[in-house]
């Protein structure tokens, strides 16, 4: 029978990765700390290099997106303005 298995969180996973990289301690050193087989802690330090540069390319797409998020509710509220001003006219 197998229990119930472990949800991390991702800023539990970051921290982890981010100790492997720096190269302290051994993955087995941290395994033994935070209760996370190596195997697993090596996956998580690799996903964390790889994504790693997306990191800056969606930061610069996130501004863009806010920007395009403010005219699309500006938008909105002027075509809710031109629907309240209909119902009146009507």
């Amino acid at each position: 029978m197998a229990g119930k298995r472990k949800q991390h969180t991702n800023d539990f996973k970051a921290r982890v990765a981010l100790d492997a990289i720096r190269g302290i301690k051994t993955l087995s050193e941290l395994s033994a700390l935070h209760g996370v087989h190596p195997t697993v802690i090596a996956n998580w330090k690799r996903q964390l290099l790889e994504g790693a540069p997306e990191v800056f390319t969606r930061g610069a797409g996130g501004r863009a997106d806010e920007a395009e998020a403010a005219r699309l509710f500006e938008q909105i509220g002027r075509l809710q303005m031109e629907v309240e001003w209909l119902k009146k006219k009507l």
